[in-house]
């Protein structure tokens, strides 16, 4: 069994080890762009630490840990144009850096390059993972469509957004251990609970994504911060505070979540203030922690010795403490 360090440093140097770029080259160096500017690579290592998991080969889990980070940046490339964001991991978005077309046609064939990685794998693994990828890829969709849907709604519910998130950001990582746990030949309910595991972690990492998008900084975030009071986007903080808010302060949310003229800066501030008077991110904490709960019980019921499920336990408790 490796410990957490080493399978990440795997992880990091298979995804910066892979040569991206190609001809015509105005198709392929937004691709190398996008891969080289870092990142936490917290997918592929949850590939990795999969089958280690399950004392599976490393190496033949690592096509699966490629695709899959592939995969995520190809998202990438599309939600930063829909949502019109100017900044990645503290650099140029790829249609910023390029344009918008460059950054359609270069993540559609990131989307490709993800399926031919997986078909390097093991043949008899190949159609399970194929499977896995592809379903993923259109749950994630899904999960984008009903964020966009949601900016245009004023009676989104809580349990909706919940949803939401699970398809757009639990999906990937929890696939990700999924295609881990395939090429060590886990059994089909250790999947399922990992899978489950992983699905329940990713909530809780959308939900610390929206308390840092409120309170965080660029330097440490790696991207504009307020994007989701200035884009109305109806994250959880926004849910609840409707919930809790007085008639004025709903009065306040309501108005600035309903328009697009505005100071950005003044609808930052205003909203913050709300947001801090009903001690939103006190309550994101403990739902947050809800989630973290539910994906170690998820983790208990696999049935391989607990000594060996320390890799995963650890990684979901640094999830709730992490500032970017």
């Amino acid at each position: 069994m490796q410990t957490i360090e080493e399978l990440q440093e795997i992880a990091i140097q298979i995804i910066e080890n892979q040569n991206y770029l190609s001809e015509p080259k105005s198709l392929y160096e937004p691709i190398e762009y996008a891969m080289s500017q870092g990142g936490k690579r917290i997918r592929p290592l949850l590939a990795l630490m999969a089958s280690d998991l399950f004392c599976g080969d490393i190496e033949k889990a690592k096509p699966s840990a490629i695709a899959i980070e592939i995969l995520h940046n190809f998202t990438l490339l599309h939600d930063d144009i829909m949502d019109e964001s100017p900044i990645r991991r503290g650099m140029p978005t790829v249609y910023k850096k390029y344009n918008k077309n460059t950054a359609i046609l270069s993540g559609d064939t990131m989307f490709a390059k993800a399926i031919l990685f997986l078909i390097k794998s093991d043949k008899n693994h190949i159609p399970a993972l194929v499977e896995t990828l592809t379903k993923a890829s259109i749950e994630v969709c899904e999960g984008q469509a009903y964020d966009m849907d949601f900016e245009k709604r004023n009676d989104v519910k809580i349990e909706e957004y919940i949803k939401m998130i699970t398809l757009k950001t639990g999906v990937l990582l929890g696939s990700a251990l999924k295609l881990g746990a395939i090429t060590a030949n886990a059994s089909q309910k250790d999947i399922d609970y990992l899978y489950d595991f992983g699905i329940n972690i990713g909530i809780a990492f959308q939900l610390q994504d929206d308390i840092l998008d409120c309170w965080s900084n660029l330097e440490d975030f790696g991207k504009v911060t307020g994007t989701d009071i200035a884009d109305n986007k109806k994250t959880f903080l926004y849910l609840k505070s409707l919930e809790l808010a007085s008639k004025e302060q709903k009065e306040v949310l309501l108005h600035y979540f309903s328009s697009t003229n505005f100071d950005k800066d003044e609808k930052e501030k205003a909203v913050k203030e709300i947001y801090e008077a009903l001690n939103l991110r006190l309550i994101a904490k403990d739902l947050m922690q809800k989630y973290n709960s539910l994906a170690l019980e998820n983790l208990e019921k696999i049935g391989i010795d607990s000594q060996k499920k320390t890799n995963l336990t650890n990684f979901a408790n640094k999830l709730m403490h992490r500032n970017k």
